[in-house]
């Protein structure tokens, strides 16, 4: 999820793509900037060639105004309004000697459209080169789920007219461009009540049924062991299918940049592959994973299924301590110690009753997490930890009926 640096993120990302192919063209050349329409050819700026890149408007993108921050504020939680924004940008190019006596703006003008036209989709990786590393990170655009686009945006006379007019220059011949979408977090924590553990006697939930069979290998569900939410290292995944008979099989599991295969176990048939995930908390990240299942036959090519997506859940291995007194400030400081191990780029939120408490910052990889929490009042509280959207399992579902897990309890005096 992108934070509130996002729209200085895309700017220097456009940038970038524009600059990265002048330069190549030109031998560096032309400067592409990011001034307001009154200032780009002033003193301070050579007159030579040189396309620029003005931020003149934003907009809440209404498609996603008023929804919840995606993986991250489950049903019956109370989230920060997202912001979700598209950015309107104009494109100008201008020429030494003010096109005289060849339209050299006309050529930069073309160039950099065509650039736009070929990048119709701001990647992950076209974010991380153009912000220096350590940037990067800051910014946290590169995390963002939903992509961004680039869309070319007509403008009426009577549109550029205003828009020239009101910075009093010259107007010059220009294209204008939406990116969409920005979702910017709220920085409010949400608020998240305790799960309902018991459900009337006539609940059925879904039925799903299919009558049409693929001829080649598919998965249909992925059944969690005691009818967890998520999965936990060490747990044993059911992934039921057809056609999934072969002696070659190799089950890989994706998350961002994790992909690690994964052999099935001995048990399985045509139409279901058991495989149990392996207690490497160094290896593997909380968070939603896509799985997929490559088939080999023998003497046959292979083939891959379609991909299920399932959430691993962190597992809270300790509570350090265990009943916790305020220090001078009023704070309570606790350490949970976790499994699989947090990533530097993962967001981890404590879940104490109610209350959701950022962790302190992990520059590095680490399985123990430092939570701050101020004002609470003393009682009992069942902890839960959130990290990047997926919840410990506080319900232990091993017991009729089922109850909430007494390890994750800890004490405020």
């Amino acid at each position: 999820m992108s934070n509130a640096l996002a729209i200085a993120a895309v700017t220097i990302t456009l940038r970038h793509l524009l600059q990265e192919r002048f330069d190549v063209e030109s031998s560096g050349g032309i400067t592409v900037t990011t001034r307001p329409l009154d200032k780009v050819r002033d003193s301070t700026v050579s007159s030579g060639d040189q396309v620029n890149l003005f931020l003149y408007d934003t907009q809440i993108n209404p498609a996603w105004r008023n929804m919840d921050i995606p993986s991250q504020v489950k049903p019956g939680e109370t989230g920060g309004q997202l912001l979700p924004l598209n950015l309107y940008y104009l494109l100008t190019a201008y020429a030494q000697n003010d096109d005289f006596p060849e339209p050299t703006s006309h050529r930069l003008l073309g160039v950099a459209m065509s650039v736009f036209n070929d990048h119709p989709k701001i990647t992950s990786a076209d974010i991380r080169a153009a912000l220096p590393t350590t940037d990067s990170s800051e910014y946290d655009l590169d995390l963002q789920e939903e992509q961004l686009r680039i869309v070319y945006q007509p403008l009426s006379v009577e549109e550029a007219f205003n828009l020239w007019s009101t910075f009093q220059v010259p107007y010059r011949v220009s294209a204008a461009y939406e990116v969409s979408v920005v979702l910017i977090e709220s920085s409010l924590s949400a608020k998240t009540p305790l799960p309902i553990i018991r459900l009337q006697s006539d609940d059925r939930g879904p039925i799903l049924q299919s009558n049409l069979l693929s001829p080649l290998p598919t998965l249909v569900s992925l059944q969690l062991p005691n009818q967890q939410a998520s999965a936990r290292l060490g747990d044993i995944l059911i992934l039921n299918g057809f056609h999934l008979d072969s002696e070659n099989i190799v089950i890989s599991f994706i998350r961002l940049e994790i992909s690690l295969e994964v052999p099935p176990l001995a048990e399985r048939t045509a139409t279901y592959i058991k495989v149990q995930l392996p207690d490497e908390p160094e290896n593997w990240a909380a968070g939603l994973y896509s799985v997929v299942v490559k088939v080999t036959p023998t003497g046959e090519p292979s083939r891959t299924t379609n991909e299920l997506s399932f959430a691993l859940a962190p597992k809270i291995l300790d509570i350090i301590p265990r009943q916790a007194t305020a220090d001078a400030n009023g704070e309570v400081t606790l350490t949970l110690i976790l499994s699989p191990q947090v990533r530097p780029r993962q967001r981890v939120a404590l879940l104490l009753g109610d209350r959701e408490v950022l962790a302190q910052p992990h520059p590095t990889q680490t399985d123990r997490l430092e939570f701050r929490i101020a004002g609470v009042t003393p009682g009992e509280y069942f902890v839960r930890v959130r990290i990047d959207g997926v919840d410990s399992l506080l319900v232990d579902r091993t017991v009729t009926p089922p109850v909430f897990d007494q390890n994750q309890k800890v004490v405020i005096l």
